[in-house]
């Protein structure tokens, strides 16, 4: 009878291995299907107001970029690069950049490979390209260096992050930053060794302190995908000068209310 029971609990950890070991392949195979999703429609229904022009900039892997560009005034104006997050389409964003009329800034935004009709599939090291691209084009049509902000949301964070490191920037803005892609996807599986199987790590954490540009971190306390402990590190991490913006109320897409736009503002004149 021991035996029996001993053969048959033997027969449950084997079968519950096997599920358990199929469904890690599943998730190294498919993992950026889960991370990247460029067909989300996570914010629509605005009509763009601000002018803009739609430009194509090309990688050096040969992928041509869609972006939106709208020039004021290079020589007085700093440049913002908006680097979104990971789903959804330039037209998600046009609640925030609507608001970039108002403001004494150029600014360029570009969607990743795979993202609003772009060729390619996004990884890690592909959007660190696109990013890059998208900085060298700005620089061959006049912008300098010195005058581009590099402006992360959610995802964004970690290219903006990533390409800011020991650079020259007028500055960068961190919206909902993260420490690192590892860190996050425990809070949703913290049954599963993440740190093994994860392909696109995004390690702000090691790279922020890398950044001596001026530097804004935002964040609310309702965030429920990046969790606002992990803006708080980022922002005890990161070198001076760093402002902050940090609130009670905004969950994970922020509102552009008056005292997000005022930061905005705020932080922005502080780099002329």
């Amino acid at each position: 009878m021991l035996k029996k029971i001993r053969n048959i609990t033997l027969q449950l950890i084997l079968i519950i291995f096997l599920i358990y070991s199929v469904f890690m392949l599943f998730l190294y195979f498919y993992q950026r299907n889960l991370l990247y999703h460029p067909n989300e429609n996570n914010y629509s229904g605005d009509n763009i107001s601000v002018a803009i022009k739609k430009v194509k900039i090309s990688t050096p892997d040969n992928i041509e970029l869609v972006g939106w560009y709208h020039k004021k005034d290079l020589k007085n104006f700093k440049t913002l690069v908006f680097f979104h997050g990971n789903a959804g389409s330039l037209e998600n964003r046009i609640y925030k950049l609507n608001h970039f009329q108002d403001m004494d800034i150029n600014f360029l935004i570009i969607a990743w490979r795979g993202f609003s009709g772009n060729n390619g599939k996004p990884s890690e090291e592909g959007l660190y390209l696109d990013g890059k691209s998208a900085i060298d084009w700005l620089i061959n049509n006049g912008v300098n260096e010195k005058n581009l902000v590099l402006y992360g949301e959610s995802l964004g964070t970690g290219v903006a992050t990533h390409l800011a490191q020991n650079k020259n920037f007028a500055g960068v803005i961190l919206e909902t930053p993260f420490t690192s892609m590892i860190d996050t996807a425990k809070k949703f599986y913290p049954y599963i060794p993440v740190k093994l199987l994860l392909k696109d790590k995004f390690e702000n954490y090691k790279k922020i302190k890398n950044i001596n540009s001026p530097i804004l971190i935002m964040h609310g306390e309702k965030d429920q995908i990046v969790p606002y402990s992990m803006g708080r590190k980022i922002y005890e991490i990161a070198n001076k000068p760093k402002y902050s913006y940090f609130t009670k109320y905004d969950d994970h897409m922020m509102e552009y209310d008056e005292n997000l736009i005022l930061a905005l503002k705020s932080f922005l004149k502080s780099l002329n």
